[in-house]
């Protein structure tokens, strides 16, 4: 055996350079036999509740008609509910199902097809709607700087006012807080596993470790009811462990925030299946909600609901004291749109991996870019946007999977 000997090349198919340069070389092809569309006019949709993407298709005869070459849609990615324009997304990995979703899309890319029109997409790349329908922000206020989503948004984990470090602000009351809830204007509520604090449209979830404090409140009395040695007790007191052991909310640790993440859902969909199971727990953790919640006219009975909630991740304010306190991005002054990390390259990957599909199979044939100028990096967010769609167009082309989750 000798060790000197020359290193044999790789199998084309697995050298990255033969793969890049295969790549390159099926897009340039495919080029050459189609080259990109170039709008010539266009006639902008407002897309709504009350005009989908049904209405639509109807207007696309005309359209051709009048010698439109590319139809420019308002957003088509899911909004906030009834949002009447579209550019506050929620989710961008769904259409919009108040518009129709998916089947009512494709009886629209159907209809320009048939017509020889191109589609061109607004696109929202600097911020979202936040909300409870928005799921990276609704991990955010539940996990504060240890969500998985934390690094997606603009946060000033630690802003001037002490009292907000490692904390939110959420202005979306209408009076001071504590008016607010002395009022029991604030809701809360088991859904299954996990609790939520609703008020009025609005609702927030309950951090993980605080639902431990919820759980074993008055847990004497449900060990005289049960007995010591009673399964069901024992599995409660198994959950309450389980979510005590989470990772602290301020961990940014990856592993540390991978397990918090992971433990959460575990204990959560434990708890759902015992209460589910057992009328004596589900009785307990319930009687504790309703405890927690409060009397409206009894300003002590709030005690335990304001502890809980000056433990979460969030702190619910007067929204009048957003202009001096805010403490994340917004666009403009519009406290319902956050804005989010668009340079960082999973954030970037995961809110476009839907529309630049859609470019890469010829579905859509443009995006018009909506304020770009609200961006960290303008000219880079424009140079990755056409990086993405060459690779996936290519990688389309050649039938080439996606190397790593969070690639296009």
């Amino acid at each position: 055996m000798t060790f000197d000997s020359p290193q044999q090349p790789l199998p084309a198919e697995l050298d990255p350079e033969a793969r890049a340069r295969d790549l390159v070389r099926t897009l340039a092809a495919q080029l050459r036999r189609e080259p990109l569309r170039r709008p010539t006019a266009t006639y902008r949709l407002q897309l709504s509740p009350q005009f989908g993407f049904d209405d639509a298709a109807k207007a696309v005869p005309y359209l051709a008609k009048l010698g439109i070459s590319d139809v420019y849609l308002s957003p088509i990615l899911q909004a906030a509910p009834g949002s009447s324009h579209g550019y506050d997304v929620v989710d961008h990995a769904k259409l919009n199902s108040e518009l129709g979703g998916d089947a009512a899309y494709a009886r629209l890319c159907a209809a320009l097809r048939e017509h020889s029109l191109g589609q061109i997409i607004d696109f929202v790349p600097n911020h979202m709607g936040i909300g409870h329908q928005n799921r990276w922000w609704m991990d955010v206020l539940e996990n504060g700087p240890s969500s998985v989503h934390a690094p997606y948004f603009d946060i000033d984990w630690r802003p001037i006012k002490s009292e907000l470090n490692n904390k939110i602000l959420v202005p979306v009351l209408g009076d001071q807080y504590g008016v607010v809830l002395e009022r029991g204007e604030l809701k809360l509520a088991r859904d299954g596993g996990r609790f939520v604090l609703g008020y009025f449209d609005n609702a927030f979830p309950v951090a993980p470790g605080r639902i431990a404090q919820l759980l074993q409140f008055d847990l004497e009395s449900l060990e005289a009811t049960l007995g010591r040695n009673d399964p069901a007790l024992q599995e409660l007191e198994s959950v309450i462990t389980q979510l005590e052991k989470l990772p602290s909310r301020n961990e940014t640790d990856a592993v540390q925030v991978a397990e918090r993440a992971r433990e959460k859902e575990v204990a959560k969909r434990r708890l759902e299946a015992l209460c589910a199971a057992n009328p004596a727990i589900s009785k307990h953790v319930d009687s504790n909600v309703k405890r927690f919640g409060g009397l409206a006219g009894e300003p002590r009975s709030f005690d335990l609901l304001d502890t809980l909630l000056d433990n979460q991740a969030y702190r619910l304010a007067y929204w009048r004291t957003a202009g001096e306190e805010i403490n994340y991005r917004r666009f403009f002054d519009i406290n319902t749109l956050a804005a989010i990390r668009m340079e960082d390259a999973r954030v970037f990957a995961d809110a476009h991996r839907l529309v630049i599909g859609l470019l890469a199979d010829g579905t859509a044939t443009g995006l018009r870019i909506d304020h770009p100028d609200g961006l960290y990096d303008p000219a880079s967010y424009f140079r990755n946007l056409q990086i993405a769609w060459l690779s996936a167009r290519a990688r389309r082309l050649a039938n080439v999977p996606a190397a790593e989750p969070w690639e296009l």
